[in-house]
This record gives structure tokens, C-alpha cells and sequence, in this order.
């Protein structure tokens, strides 16, 4: 019998669990995770209004319900939790699957005022992540208002060209009839079907035919009701890859297409404008009444190598709320090696490293182990690879049957108390009945408290 521990539910640490239990018929596998829901990005980082996406979160059910995977969520691992030494101590291998779970910063003066937030707090603000309402809300975030992002803003800037920018964008500027039968928390949704925001710019320091954005995710921005899309054609045309797109890649030129569409476009009417900018740097976020009032940027320039060089000349763009969306980036995990550099955990086809030689037993997929590239279905082969070194090694993890008894009896003993499956179940249930009696869909439950309750109802009773 091989237990192994996985760290994390969503794709990565899902298809980890799928890999193993298919292809080693002994294998036990516990899938923990730091919240009390499964699916990870899946979840709470997928746009609520990306309904195809997220139903992806079916197929990951389907391997958290095979009956030799084991849902354990609430379940932290590190200094406040479980350590990562005693859970090697519980199990065969642990694999670690806890992706890139902060965000890149600017840099730049002004990026702590008031109103300048990153994109990954917007997204977890609108996809009801307990962090962003609950007890582990980042310092100086506690107990801000429900319309905290949105309140008093006209005007919004983006900065960057990603596809999380553009759906922090498309959030902006939908209205509550495209966004009320989604699974968005009530309080996201009134605050911004509330919301005056009537101008909204995506701001990229490089060219158009070296966006990061998909031509799907960018169509979508001209498709949303009331809202026109403006792009100036002097900004494409400064992009030598716009003006002759043959040697760009499929995407790429799909993208300038695009873009060339909207540039040669009247002027678009409705209550809201979505502006594409590029070739603009932020150099500093400026204060109004003490708190971000607009943006800073220095026009640049290709430097003929695939980068940019600024020109010294600026322009302000007006500003109340400002997301910065420039990348995502792991973090130490305790008891782990750590590359800062990279932001990944040091590995030899998944196997970690410690001070360059493998650590027996000791495993990573996705984020952690790649760095914050590719697409969810990107995980399928960087799990498989993980799970086949891990495979090679278990006639040295498991020596003479090794350990057999289940972890699970010895983690309550510790004081772990994990949200099972029929715990997540509940939490389902209680997401389906709030929904109704709002009159919409399912919604989720924006907070530890609510979530916590809630599997509570699904708890099996060990009283003796």
C-alpha cells in the first residue's frame, strides 16, 4: 500500500491524485487543502461569467470521489498547521501542488495608496474567496466596506495584457443582468451593479502583437452590452510585429486583427468605454484626497530586441481604482527549498531538491514546480511527470510494506479537524439554498465563517 499526501485541490494537485490512483492500484491518495472547498483556481480564480471553464470543476469531482482519493480541506500545511516534516513522517511521498499563490508588484511610488489593489484581490473579491472577507485577510484589508473596490470610481486602469486583465476589465464593465445568474458572492454583485465606473483602461508597456491575451478573451470585450471598445491606431502602428504580422505567431496575428477592427471602427457609443493603451510604462501612481486620483506613464518604444525603452515623455491617465495585473509568483513553503529567483521549488522531474540532491519522498506539480506558465490543461503533463519519478521511487519509500496505518485518526489526535467530502457537500448545499432565496443560481458563500457552518451540517458524528 502507497499513501501519498497531496498539497492542494486544484487542477495540478487533482490530476497528481488521478495519475496515481490510475496507474498504481495500491495507491491511497489524500488530497489536502489549506480552504474548506475544493478546485483551487478552478474555483476561485476562474471569471464567474466563464461558465464553460468552471465546469471544468466536474471532472475534478469525479477523481475527488474515486474511492481511493480523500478530500481533506481545512487542512494547513506549514508553521500554523501541520508541518511539513510531520506530514512526511504520516505518508510514503508528499506531493506539493500549491501554484503561485501571490502576485507580482510594481515598483513604483504610490502603489500602496488607497484604490490601487492587484488584480488577484479583485478576483477574489468577486469570486468569494474567504481570504478576501474572512479571518486571513491580508493586514490593513480587514473589514472593508462590500463595495470596497468600486465605491466612488469613474475611472479604473488595468495595468496589463494578460487574460486575468482582461477579465478584471470585462467584470468592470458588465451589468448585473449578464452577471446575476452567475455564482458570484450578493455583495460583489450589488456593488457593482451599483458601480459609476464609465471608463476603463487596459494598459500594456509593450506592443499588440505582444499582448499576453487570447483572441477568445479579447473578442469578448466587444461583446459586452453598453460598452464600446477604443483603440488609437497611432499606438498599433508603433508595433513593428502590427504593421507586418507574417513572421506572428496564429494568436498573435488573430490579435491584431482584432484590434485592427476596433481601431478603424467609428467612434463606439454606450454608457461604458473599455481603452486599449500600449506603449505606457507606470512610473507612479499619484494621490488625490489620499488616495489614488491617476497614473503616471512614460511612453516607450521597441528596442528592435523584443523589449521596449522609454522616451522620456509622459502622460497621466485619470484614476480612482488602479488592478495591476503584471504576474503571478510562488512562495517559500515551510520546510522547503526555495528558489527566489524563480519563484519555484527547486526539482528533478518533480523530485525536490535540497542542496542539489533529491529529498526522498518530497514531490511538486504545477505552479510550484514550473512557474506560473501554460494553461490548466498545461498540468496534465507536468503531473504525469511528477507522478512516474514518484512511482519509480515507492520500492524505496514503502521498504518492507513501509507505513500502512491511515493518517487521518493521527491527524485528529493532533487537534486537525478536515472538512471532508460530505463537509464539501454541505457547503454545496447551503451555496444552492442561499442562491434560491436570492432568487438566483447557486452562490457561494463569501466568508470562513458561512463556509466553516456549513460543512459543520455534513460533519459525521464521532461522539462516543
Amino acid at each position: 500500500m502507497l499513501r501519498v499526501a497531496v498539497v492542494g485541490s486544484g487542477p495540478s494537485g487533482c490530476y497528481v491524485a488521478q495519475s496515481l490512483v490510475q496507474q498504481e492500484g495500491e495507491a491511497y491518495v489524500d488530497v489536502l487543502d489549506r480552504l474548506p472547498c475544493p478546485y483551487g483556481l478552478v474555483r476561485y480564480g476562474v471569471a464567474p461569467d466563464h461558465e464553460k471553464i468552471k465546469s471544468l470543476q466536474h471532472s475534478l469531482r469525479a477523481v475527488l470521489e474515486h474511492d481511493r482519493v480523500r478530500f481533506l480541506g481545512g487542512v494547513e500545511v506549514g508553521p500554523r498547521g501541520v508541518p511539513a516534516a510531520r506530514l512526511r513522517e504520516l505518508y510514503h511521498a508528499v506531493v506539493y501542488c500549491v501554484g503561485a499563490a501571490t502576485d507580482r508588484h510594481l515598483g513604483i511610488p504610490g502603489e500602496d495608496l488607497p484604490g490601487s489593489w492587484s488584480a488577484t484581490e479583485f478576483v477574489s473579491w468577486y469570486s468569494a474567496h474567504p481570504d478576501s472577507a474572512g479571518r486571513s485577510a491580508p493586514p490593513g484589508r480587514r473589514g472593508v466596506p462590500a463595495d470596497r473596490f468600486v465605491r466612488d470610481v469613474r475611472s479604473a486602469v488595468v495595468i496589463g495584457v494578460g487574460n486575468v486583465a482582461v477579465d478584471v476589465t470585462r467584470m468592470l464593465a458588465r451589468g448585473v443582468a449578464e452577471l446575476s445568474p452567475t455564482d458570484m458572492p450578493q455583495a460583489a454583485l450589488t456593488a457593482l451593479a451599483a458601480s459609476r465606473v464609465t471608463d476603463i483602461h487596459m494598459v500594456g508597456r509593450r506592443g499588440p502583437s505582444q499582448a499576453r491575451f487570447t483572441t477568445k478573451e479579447l473578442r469578448e470585450l466587444g461583446a459586452l452590452p453598453d460598452t464600446g471598445v477604443v483603440v488609437d491606431p497611432a499606438e498599433l502602428a508603433l508595433d513593428p510585429g502590427y504593421t507586418d504580422p507574417a513572421g506572428l505567431s496564429g494568436t498573435q496575428r488573430r490579435n491584431v486583427e482584432v484590434l485592427r477592427g476596433w481601431a478603424g471602427a467609428p467612434a463606439p457609443g454606450g454608457a461604458r468605454r473599455i481603452r486599449l493603451r500600449f506603449f505606457l510604462r507606470p512610473v507612479a501612481l499619484l494621490a488625490d484626497a489620499g488616495r489614488v486620483g491617476a497614473v503616471r506613464f512614460e511612453r516607450t518604444a521597441p528596442d528592435g530586441r523584443g523589449g521596449v525603452t522609454g522616451t522620456g515623455r509622459y502622460e497621466e491617465i485619470e484614476a480612482q481604482l488602479v488592478l495591476r495585473s503584471v504576474g503571478y509568483r510562488g512562495v517559500p513553503l515551510e520546510g522547503l527549498p526555495f528558489d527566489a529567483a524563480s519563484g519555484t521549488v527547486p526539482h528533478r522531474a518533480g523530485r525536490v531538491l535540497r542542496a542539489g540532491a533529491v529529498a526522498p519522498g518530497e514531490y511538486v506539480a504545477g505552479w510550484i514546480k514550473r512557474g506560473p506558465t501554460g494553461v490548466i490543461g498545461s498540468n496534465r503533463p507536468c503531473a504525469k511527470e511528477t507522478v512516474a519519478s514518484l512511482l519509480a521511487d515507492a520500492p524505496a519509500l514503502v521498504p518492507g510494506g513501509g507505513v500502512s496505518a491511515d493518517p487521518l485518526p493521527l491527524l485528529r489526535a493532533e487537534g486537525v479537524e478536515p472538512v471532508e467530502w460530505a463537509g464539501w457537500r454541505a457547503i454545496e448545499r447551503a451555496e444552492a439554498e442561499l442562491g434560491a432565496s436570492l432568487g438566483r443560481g447557486v452562490v457561494k458563500l463569501p466568508d470562513w465563517e458561512s463556509l466553516l457552518a456549513a460543512a459543520r451540517t455534513g460533519a459525521p458524528d464521532r461522539a462516543v
